[in-house]
């Protein structure tokens, strides 16, 4: 059985990296300066270079891709984590409120720190995830304080208490975003759709960190929410540090949820979707959820971005938007399937 559990998560990690790779291959051959794949080719690797497919590709299509797949991951790894604890397939960052207060706290830092803090320059870059990770926290905690009730985290509850508490953040943020200058609110409205459009290298480097440690700390704790799928109590009876164990996991999805807010803004749905299929494709064991789900993550966080590019061209759709409009339609489906 784990032979073919484990066979069946690297045919489908395989299957999902092919798909990525074709994705990125039109994502920097097409736009409005066209590319062969020999161009490409040999700008990566440093054959003949030319300045002009230089900007084009290191500027401007890789640094996007790169920084789209990062986001990705983070949230299909996030999203399984909150389904896991809350033991609630309809939770997702963007649904509980989370993004919400993570993007509230972006903007409050961009509207504090206007005309003093270059937000793209390295200050603001390793800033704003922390200012994130803060709204984040705070958005959680009030959202599980008004969602338990008798002492029980209630699933209902707590989608519904998610979903009003991420109104009033969005409000909140719409206020604030439009006390800021012209230039600075042209900026956060952008960034409130939920776009790559403005990727650099230094929200890459940024983002690194979380990916790096986050993620690892999950996967080891993968036996942890298998056992709570069981329930609190049951995991209490198997020996599980429950309190700790939630907190830490908690922290370490809201982490990756704030740093993801911070460099492309609220994009739902995509810890939503991604645990779901990833379910389906490679059974409930969390060692395996967790990998294909963020491999889910990066694929639609790359997909999306380039439907958003070319589909619409000339104009260009966020990505944000793009996985919302996939994403509303299947959120319906599975309301629908829980009700069943």
């Amino acid at each position: 059985m784990r032979k073919s559990s484990a066979g069946r998560t690297a045919a489908v990690l395989a299957s999902g990296l092919l798909l990525i790779l074709v994705a990125v291959y039109f994502s920097l051959t097409y736009g409005n300066f066209e590319m062969s794949v020999k161009d490409i080719v040999k700008t990566l690797l440093r054959i003949d270079p030319q300045s002009e497919y230089d900007l084009v590709v290191f500027e401007f299509r890789l640094p996007r891709i790169v920084l789209g797949a990062c986001i990705g991951f983070a949230l299909g790894i996030a999203g399984c984590v909150l389904q896991g604890i809350t033991r609630n397939g309809l939770a997702d960052p963007g649904v509980l409120g989370i993004n919400a207060g993570a993007g509230m706290a972006v903007v409050l830092f961009m509207f504090l720190f206007q005309g003093t803090v270059n937000l793209t320059g390295w200050l603001g870059v390793m800033t704003m995830p922390l200012f994130g990770l803060a709204g984040g926290f705070a958005a959680l905690t009030a959202i599980y304080s008004f969602a338990r009730q008798g002492g029980r985290l209630d699933p209902q509850r707590l989608i519904l208490v998610g979903i009003a508490m991420g109104t009033g953040f969005g409000a909140v943020t719409m206020y604030v975003s439009l006390k800021m200058n012209p230039q600075d609110y042209e900026m956060a409205a952008v960034w409130l759709s939920g776009s790559l459009h403005g990727a650099n290298w230094k929200f890459v480097a940024a983002m690194l960190p979380w990916l790096l440690i986050i993620p690892l700390v999950i996967w080891l704790r993968s036996s942890v929410l298998d056992l709570l799928q069981l329930g609190e109590e049951n995991a209490k009876g198997l020996g599980v540090a429950l309190e700790r164990e939630k907190n830490l996991l908690l922290l370490c999805s809201i982490g990756l949820i704030s740093a993801s807010v911070a460099f492309a803004g609220a994009i739902a749905f995509v810890g939503l979707i991604a645990p779901h299929l990833a379910r389906q494709l490679v059974g409930l064991q969390h060692k395996h959820i967790l990998p294909v789900s963020g491999l889910i993550g990066i694929a639609m966080l790359v997909i999306g971005d380039l439907i958003g590019k070319t589909v619409f061209a000339p104009a260009e759709l966020a990505v944000g938007v793009v996985i919302s409009i996939l994403g509303v339609p299947y959120f319906v489906y599975l309301l629908i399937r829980n009700r069943k």
